[in-house]
């Protein structure tokens, strides 16, 4: 048995302060975070979308606060997780700020933090990854203890991992008298998909929404269908959490966030700064300190998601986090917390010597900058085909939707999309997501917008300076020796 929250607290290690009184700390809150596997923020029917049903999170959206504007920490899964569970932006935690690397133990995690204040820590899923924690030193997953052995039979292309059995299995295990901080991390929406398992399962080609940077077609519309059925599935095991902790009348002394790490896994979405792979949804209820029904408009980002939890645990950290708690935005205390941030290195092995691609994104109310440090590379990865994959540009997952714009390349209609997905891009890109929420119109071209540009170019580099950025310090070329721990490609040079 774990020690009593008030000694455990009296023992705590220099990197927490508390700042509850004896009788706050005897029902500090529990902590559920949720995570999807690749979802953009549209894709919710609290957000509008009817094709797609979440229940689950528009009931999160209902009863607490919906944000319209969030930035994942990048466009790809594990820098993404990297940054929020430290509160610090990708280019300031080292390896951990790129895909499959390593995740060094001197960049402490809020899941940490929180057990050596007394609570109970555990996750089931997908927690940090892909990548090698156990390289730097660390004893397990930087999320907490893994729960993930019990699975059920699921249809082809889910993971087997029955989320909520092991929710319950994690309760169970848990001391009476601690508060729990849980990670549940589904690996849905993340592909491969069974191809037609949303008709097969009674959605429509009508109820499919296509971006503007996807050619609306029968086969683009299957494949998002496809997309949908397994957001649903993560929706589904979000519900039977919520019912067990109903159950146990822990529901509303629970802090829930519900996100996703990046956006869909389609053609210029993920891996890529635009709207769709960076703007994922967010929901947090917690009924004792945020009102229903808050919408908020004002762009935040995965660093402020750590010092939110923290901060509802009564807790601050004395290492340095770059975010910010969100409950004085919850409660309309605060209007604005600042540009939101988000970047991208490395994503899959896609480039010769597997040098990255490296993007910065920033959001405001009305625009996003993205600037693209190494315009030369190609953004989706080289064109050369690798083994007997005709395809390259393996920055795009594997799907129908690659293999429909690649087939279609020489059509006058469908070629252009293709060309938007993979074709080099400038050094600066400007684009208005109200507007043209497919950041298709480049303003940074366009001189009625040249001093708009420069204002938002001097406020992202100068906070990327700030931060200490490596691109802005040095050029950044340590991202290309830090060591991958998944498979390399050999392309030639570009």
């Amino acid at each position: 048995m774990r020690s009593h929250f008030l000694l455990a607290l009296l023992i705590l290690a220099s990197s927490v302060t508390s700042t509850l009184s004896a009788q706050e700390i005897l029902r500090r809150p529990n902590i559920l975070f949720a995570i999807s596997d690749d979802q953009s923020y549209p894709h919710a029917g609290a957000y509008g979308d009817q094709g797609v049903k979440t229940p689950a999170f528009d009931r999160i959206a209902l009863e607490g606060a919906l944000f319209h504007t969030c930035l994942a920490g990048s466009p790809g899964c594990s820098p993404s997780r990297a940054a929020l569970l430290t509160g610090r932006h990708t280019w300031e935690i080292e390896q951990a700020g790129t895909h499959a690397s390593s995740f060094p133990k001197t960049y402490q995690v809020y899941p940490d933090i929180l057990e050596q204040a007394g609570y109970f820590v555990g996750y089931t899923g997908k927690g940090w990854g892909p990548g090698n924690w156990k390289i730097s030193g660390r004893t397990r997953n930087p999320c907490g203890e893994n729960y993930s052995k019990i699975t059920a039979k699921t249809p082809p292309g889910i993971r087997s991992t029955d989320y909520a059995a092991n929710f319950e299995a994690f309760l169970k295990d848990k001391p009476a008298d601690e508060p729990f901080c849980f990670w549940y991390g589904a690996s849905e929406p993340h592909r491969s998909y069974q191809k037609g398992i949303g008709l097969e399962h009674g959605k429509t080609l009508e109820d499919a929404t296509v971006p503007s940077f996807l050619p609306d077609t029968p086969e683009i519309r299957s494949d998002i269908l496809d997309y949908y059925f397994e957001i649903e599935w993560f929706d589904k095991h979000l519900a039977r959490i919520l019912k067990t902790l109903e159950a146990r009348g822990e529901l509303d002394n629970t802090l829930i966030i519900v996100t996703a790490d990046n956006g869909m896994p389609f053609p210029r979405a993920k891996a890529n700064g635009y709207e769709y792979g960076v703007h994922v949804p967010l929901a947090i209820r917690y009924p004792k300190n945020v009102p229903a029904g808050v919408d908020v408009k004002q762009p935040v980002d995965f660093v402020d998601l750590a010092p939110t939890m923290l901060e509802a645990a009564g807790l601050f950290p004395t290492i340095a986090m770059s975010g910010e708690s969100l409950f004085p935005l919850m409660q309309g205390k605060s209007k604005n917390i600042g540009p939101a941030f988000s970047a991208r290195e490395r994503h899959s092995s896609s480039r010769h010597n597997n040098m990255t691609y490296p993007i910065r994104s920033m959001r405001t109310d009305d625009y996003l900058l993205i600037w693209n440090p190494r315009p030369e590379r190609w953004p989706a990865g080289h064109p050369a085909p690798f083994k007997n994959d005709p395809f390259g540009y393996y920055d795009i997952d594997a799907c129908p939707a690659k293999t429909f714009l690649w087939e279609n390349r020489d059509d006058a209609k469908i070629g252009p999309y293709f060309h938007l997905s993979v074709d080099k891009r400038p050094e600066w890109e400007l684009y208005n997501p109200k507007s043209d929420p497919g950041n298709l119109h480049n303003l940074a071209e366009d001189s009625q917008f040249k001093s708009n540009l420069s204002m938002l170019q001097k406020t992202m580099l100068e906070y990327l300076q700030k931060t200490a950025d490596p691109r802005v310090i040095n050029g950044g070329d340590i991202y290309e020796d830090y060591i991958r721990y998944s498979s390399i490609r050999k392309f030639p040079a570009e």
